[in-house]
């Protein structure tokens, strides 16, 4: 750590969790308008009922909605808790990654992959797709990360990538054509190979035992939850996410456990 990192600490942690809330605010707009196909570089926030735009004492993150009690200062309209929850997981995803990685490369790539895998989350929940826009260009940054740390090499991200894609996109096929219909989207196969190009191929084998074995005890308790059936959609873009960032700090071990003879 830094002379400032080691003398400030209390401070330094303070400081990446405001800027996480900064950027938890940020991340709420791209999960609302990206879906839209709306720009989220412009235009300032208004209220989904009544829409007046809201004042910039009133959109500070987490502090404004505790402020408010969660509702609108005009028309009393309630705020979604999305916008508070996604704003505390992102400064404390944040403040994860420091703590494991202080003011580093590391730091800037791991808080970029964490960010996209918790966007795409919490879209792929509400709306049940994943955008190229997150999928395709989290690969691109993982791809490229690989020349700048020492994480994994471009080697190993190309192959992540080949191997998560063309995996789920043999699989997806496979049960398409037994049961008829689409069982993984393409959102799906393009995140795998997303989490490849950041982790590397090793990565792929865990992610995918780890993202099935609590997909599919969720899927159990949602379907006895609901009286559905195996055919109640559930998006699997969530569990990907979690196994991702299970790997990415738990994972090593595993992966060498799996992978023994590979560096």
């Amino acid at each position: 750590m830094s002379g400032i990192e080691q003398t400030f600490p209390v401070f330094s942690l303070i400081s990446i969790f405001v800027i996480g809330l900064l950027f938890g605010s940020f991340f709420n707009v791209v999960i609302i308008r990206l879906p839209q196909e709306k720009s989220f570089w412009g235009g300032r926030s208004h209220c989904t009922k009544c829409g007046k735009l809201i004042a910039w004492y009133h959109n500070l993150p987490l502090l404004s909605f505790l402020w408010l009690r969660g509702k609108c200062a005009d028309c009393g309209e309630r705020i979604s808790p999305q916008y508070w929850i996604v704003e505390l997981v992102t400064a404390l995803l944040f403040v994860w990654v420091y703590l494991n990685t202080g003011l580093s490369l590391n730091f800037v790539g791991y808080t970029i992959f964490c960010s996209l895998l918790l966007v795409i989350s919490v879209i792929d929940l509400y709306h049940r797709i994943i955008p190229d826009e997150l999928s395709l260009g989290g690969m691109a940054a993982g791809f490229v990360f690989s020349f700048l740390w020492a994480e994994t090499t471009w080697v190993h991200s190309l192959l992540g990538i080949l191997l998560g894609g063309g995996v789920f996109l043999a699989v997806a096929l496979f049960y398409e054509k037994v049961a008829g219909r689409e069982g993984l989207g393409g959102g799906d196969i393009k995140l795998l190979g997303m989490i490849g190009a950041w982790l590397g191929f090793q990565s792929i084998l865990l992610v995918i035992l780890i993202s099935s074995a609590v997909g599919s005890v969720v899927g159990v308790v949602y379907m006895i939850w609901k009286k559905g059936d195996l055919k109640s959609a559930i998006p699997f873009g969530p569990f990907l996410a979690l196994a991702a960032f299970v790997c990415a700090f738990f994972g090593k071990g595993l992966q060498y456990l799996l992978y023994p003879s590979i560096p």
